[in-house]
Parts: structure tokens; sequence; C-alpha cells
């Protein structure tokens, strides 16, 4: 019997047109789109399905989107041979071959896929490798214009403008209260059977050579709209509206406050996604799978 073979994809698109990561029925959205692209390159119907390290929601962007598929080897070796050769052995062809064959169907991906996502590379996943599950953070990044002009045209699809000067200063102060393990009810979107429990790395203002100020923000996993709920809380401190005690106040009452408005989408963008290696990829997944609890 012909066995699959796990393949990682690093690859980024700019969300604008996009309806988010996950495929929805008459709607455009980049899964559906790499799918149906690897579908065409493989010649595989119904298309193989993917598996992505974070679910981005429309508008958002991704400069590091990581996701693995696992496909048919014989599939592999027809669409990666010069010329869609049939390859006697597979087993054979992949030993000698397997790095050009991934080669060429990362620059047939390029050939098919439109011009708002790209496929850095196709790679064989390490045993135990899981985009999603295997993952050990997230590095988010939100971009913030104040200037009084508004935002560099060019960067208008990735820079949020903000009306109104932000301090630094106070935005750092404010993030600092919310780092580490936490219930983060207060920023997220409840999901039926899903945790709101989160581990926040890192949270971090800085203001660039170019006056913008960027947010990076690094958790070992994401719930749903909690970057730009983070984002929205902490900007209103940034501003001088709110106290900078206020987000911490906020997640320790553990519930969606209506004062927490989210930030819009096209400003953040998935920088980065880290694993672990070797033996840990499979006990990071099985780990991961856990639902988790606050302990005490």
């Amino acid at each position: 019997m012909e066995r699959d073979v796990r393949l990682r994809l690093d690859l980024g698109y700019d969300g604008t047109d996009f309806s988010g990561w996950a495929r929805q029925p008459d709607r455009r959205t980049v899964q559906g789109v790499l799918e149906e692209a690897l579908g065409r390159v493989l010649r595989l119907d119904p298309p193989p399905g993917l598996t992505v390290a974070g679910r981005t929601d429309a508008g958002v962007h991704a400069r590091g989107q990581v996701a693995h598929v696992d496909v048919p080897l014989g599939a592999l070796a027809a669409a990666g041979s010069p010329a869609r050769e049939t390859v006697a052995d597979a087993e054979e062809g992949w030993r000698e071959n397997g790095s050009q064959w991934l080669s060429t169907v990362t620059r047939r991906l390029a050939g098919v896929l439109p011009p708002d996502v790209r496929v850095h590379a196709v790679s064989v996943a390490p045993e135990g490798f899981d985009a999603r599950f295997s993952a050990l953070s997230r590095r988010y990044g939100y971009r913030v214009c104040d200037a009084p002009g508004g935002v560099d045209p060019l960067r208008r699809r990735e820079v949020l403008w903000y009306a109104r000067p932000l301090d630094v200063g106070l935005l750092n102060a404010a993030a600092a209260r919310l780092l580490g393990e936490h219930d983060f009810a207060a920023f997220c979107r409840r999901r039926e059977g899903a945790t709101t429990i989160r581990e926040l790395q890192r949270l971090e203002w800085t203001r660039g050579a170019d006056g913008v100020v960027l947010a990076t923000v690094v958790a070992d996993a994401f719930c749903h709209s909690m970057v730009r709920a983070l984002v929205g809380s902490l900007l209103t401190v940034g501003e001088g509206r709110r106290p900078v005690e206020w987000p911490g106040e906020v997640l320790a009452g553990a519930v969606r406050d209506p004062g927490v408005h989210v930030a819009p989408a096209h400003g953040l963008t998935l920088e980065e996604v880290r694993y672990p290696t070797g033996d840990e990829l499979a006990r990071r997944a099985e780990a991961t799978r856990r639902v988790r609890t606050l302990t005490s």
C-alpha cells in the first residue's frame, strides 16, 4: 500500500481579500485557495487537507504561517519529476531525488497561486510534527501609526491609523500587567468546549524610526480575537483615556468587558511559529491536546 508523506509548508499571505484562513462555502479563504492549488499541482481530487498553526481571521496577514499536509508519495513523485514523468519506483526516486521534487512542487505552487499568498518552502516534516499542536509559541505583530497625516499609502493594508498620539511608556506599563498564564476570557470570544487559559510570554511596544508603533505579542497559543482585543484595550491606555491598571483589572474579571474594543484586523500579522526539535515534537503535540486548567 502506498504511503503518505507529511510535508511542512512555510507560507505568507496578504489577508485583505480573504475571509480568513479556514475554508468556508462560497467564500475566498487562504485554506481553500491553497488546497485547490495543491490539488492542481499534485493532481489529487479531492485536494489534500491542510492543518495550520494558527487560524487567522478575515483581514489578518501572515509572514511566518506554517501548515502541514499528508500526500501520497506517488502523487508527489509525479508532480516533482521533470515533465511529470511516471516514476516506476517512487520509494527509490524519493530517496534519490526527494529534495528536487520538493523544490519543483514549490515552484509549481508559485505558478498557480494568486499573488496574495505564497508558499516560501515545502519540506519533509520531521517525525511527530503537527503544525498546530507541536507549536511552542506564536509571535504576532500589530502595527499602528499615530502620525497626524495618517499612514504611508504603501503600507495602508498592514498598518492601522490611530487618530490620537500614543505614549509607548504607558502602553508597556499596562502590557506588563497582562503577562503570564491567565484565563483570558475577558479578551476572547468563547467557543464551546474550548479553554481560554493561555500563557502570554511577551507583550511589548516599540516605536520604529519610521514612527510606526509595533506591538510584539508572543504566547503559547491564542484564543479567538485575543490579540486584537488586547491591543484594543491597550490603545485606550496609550492615548491616556484609561488608567494603566485598567487592562489588568479587566483580565482579573475573567468576563468579556464591553469596554474592550477589538482592534481592526488589518494591523495584525502572524510573524513566526516556533517548534521544538527531535523527539519533543510528538510530546509537545500530546501535551497541547490536553485541556488546560489554571494551577494554584
